[in-house]
């Protein structure tokens, strides 16, 4: 499974969120046919841009409770304070990929920045 995990700023375009995430693929080396699903937590989950980008990649948002996010944020490897401030992880977009992906879960993609818009990529099982 292929997770894209998406940070943004209030009212972020769904262009910067679709840049932010093929780039985050093709660092990773990965198509965005493989993509499964964009995680965020939330208290984003209703972001127009972020429904937007999830409807042209033909895949579902999946929201991340503040629980699972914390649990995940240990694992991240990138850190904002600013983000650590408002949400309670380092990285929000690193937290969300790896927590939608499950407990053994890796980064492939650590937090990148397009516009108002982080991404990060997570796979669970299987190296990619």
């Amino acid at each position: 499974m292929i997770v894209a995990g998406i940070g943004c700023k209030r009212g972020a375009a769904a262009a910067d969120i679709e840049a932010a995430i093929r780039a985050a693929l093709a660092r990773a080396g990965i198509g965005a046919a493989d993509l499964n699903a964009i995680a965020t937590s939330t208290a984003k989950e209703t972001e127009a841009g972020i429904a937007t980008a999830a409807l042209i990649f033909g895949v579902d948002v999946v929201p991340i409770a503040e629980a699972e996010l914390k649990a995940a944020g240990a694992r991240v490897t990138t850190r904002s304070d600013r983000v650590l401030a408002l949400t309670g992880v380092p990285s929000l977009a690193e937290a969300a990929a790896l927590a939608a992906a499950g407990p053994s879960s890796r980064l492939i993609a650590s937090r990148l920045v397009v516009g108002a818009a982080t991404c990060a990529v997570a796979s669970s099982g299987a190296a990619q």
